[in-house]
């Protein structure tokens, strides 16, 4: 067996003390951005990253940014991240484990005596669920130079903007800019995170490597049909929008099987008029679907409309979709992927290649740098409720790779930023 370096029960416990940085609530972590709660979880952090040797600072997007310096002070940083902030009512370990790992192999280098050639950074960023004012990656898109003086301009449910949440905590929203940093100046960027899905349960293994996030398209559609009385029309001749829409969904649930891994949910339907004894007239909902090969993707969209199509003349209906969102997919880099499979392999595990059907900062920071992803398995796959769990032991091993992946990133430094 490989001897262990970091501490599983350490992580573990701060990720509980971070927990109770939350708002009062029913059940789970509440912690929005730019808020008091938010700020004591800021000093808990900042706490344990001086702890471990770094010095820390806050940049003008309110990312919270440790460093570790290395031997040449010059070369380019390792960035190793994930978001302080959560959903309401949320889990402990969405965001919180990639922080506490990061800090956790900073400080076993640092109590060990150990310097890198390169200096490590380890980054917990203001923003990334965008609960608060529903634009995501404030923090991970400053950083990488993406974000814009417009976006600063959203607003709350109490119309608080960006822009002065920013200012209330003590900072200058005009300096924004100053959080962006140079790509030349960075090697990568890593990100330990819990997998949110149920696939490394199922496969019995505590971490897997992500091959890439995948892209997203959101649409709402309406289906027509004719409202009726319950009790007069017959089956046969109802033009019934409820049962057209089951009909769809039905086959798109089948299309995402043939296509797998590609996913697709049909979250929210409306249906109108919605009595009990009137035959549905009008279906309004949503379509999700994601994938990291956009050639796929754009194929069981084709034949999704098809199959509507379809389904509606066949039943008298009229259907239409609406485009609202659209992602491009991430890749992570194919030779950090190889370094994460090398150190998953040293920790005596089988490699698993995941694909992350959530977003993450990664997203974001892709446009400054290439990116790599280690998961860690989570209890059911539970995530974004109170339930979410992950064991000490996997997290543990968790940060056993993300320590051997910037070991030997920062080794073959030249070879990395030659393949990447």
């Amino acid at each position: 067996m490989t001897e262990k370096r970091v501490n599983s029960n350490r992580i573990a416990t701060r990720i509980d003390e971070l927990s109770y940085c939350s708002e009062p609530t029913a059940g789970g972590v509440t912690r929005l951005s730019f808020t008091k709660e938010f700020q004591m979880a800021q000093k808990l952090v900042e706490q344990w990253m001086n702890e471990a040797g770094m010095t820390v600072r806050r940049d003008d997007l309110n990312n919270l940014i440790g460093r570790y310096e290395g031997k040449n002070p010059h070369a380019p940083v390792i960035l190793i991240g994930s978001h302080l902030d959560t959903v309401i009512e949320g889990g402990k370990y969405d965001g919180m484990s990639g922080i506490v790992a990061g800090i956790e192999i900073v400080a076993v280098l640092h109590n060990s005596g150990i310097v890198l050639e390169n200096p490590i950074e380890v980054i917990a960023f203001c923003d990334e669920e965008g609960v608060r004012f529903h634009s995501t990656f404030l923090g991970s898109k400053a950083i990488a130079g993406t974000l814009t003086e417009e976006e600063l301009q959203v607003v709350d449910e109490n119309g608080i903007s960006i822009a002065s949440a920013i200012r209330n905590i003590g900072l200058n929203p005009l300096n924004y800019k100053n959080a962006a940093r140079d790509s030349k100046d960075v090697l990568a960027y890593l990100e330990l995170h819990i997998e949110q899905g149920p696939v490394l349960e199922e496969e019995g293994v505590a971490c897997g490597v992500v091959t890439g996030i995948a892209g997203a398209s959101r649409y709402s559609f309406r289906i027509e049909g004719f409202a009726g009385h319950a009790g007069t029309v017959p089956v046969a001749l109802r033009k019934d929008a409820l049962a057209g829409t089951s009909e769809l969904i039905l086959e798109i649930e089948r299309l995402a099987k043939e296509y797998a891994p590609i996913v697709a949910t049909v979250g929210k339907l409306t249906v109108n008029p919605g009595s009990s004894n009137v035959i549905p007239g009008e279906v309004i909902g949503t379509l999700d679907i994601r994938d990291t090969n956009e050639q796929r993707k754009n194929e069981v969209l084709k034949q999704i409309f098809q199959s509507c199509e379809e389904i509606c003349t066949r039943r008298g209906l009229q259907c239409h979709f609406d485009k609202v969102m659209e992602a491009a997919p991430i890749l992570c880099s194919d030779s950090i992927i190889s370094v994460i499979e090398s150190a998953i392999q040293k920790n005596n595990m089988r490699v698993i290649r995941l694909i992350s059907g959530a977003g993450h900062d990664a997203m974001a920071m892709a446009d400054l740098t290439k990116i790599g992803m280690i998961f860690v398995r989570c209890t059911k796959g539970i995530s974004h409720h109170p339930d979410e769990h992950a064991i000490p032991a996997d997290l543990g091993l968790g940060a056993e790779v993300l320590l051997d992946t910037v070991l030997q990133l920062t080794k073959n430094e030249t070879i990395v930023k030659e393949k990447i």
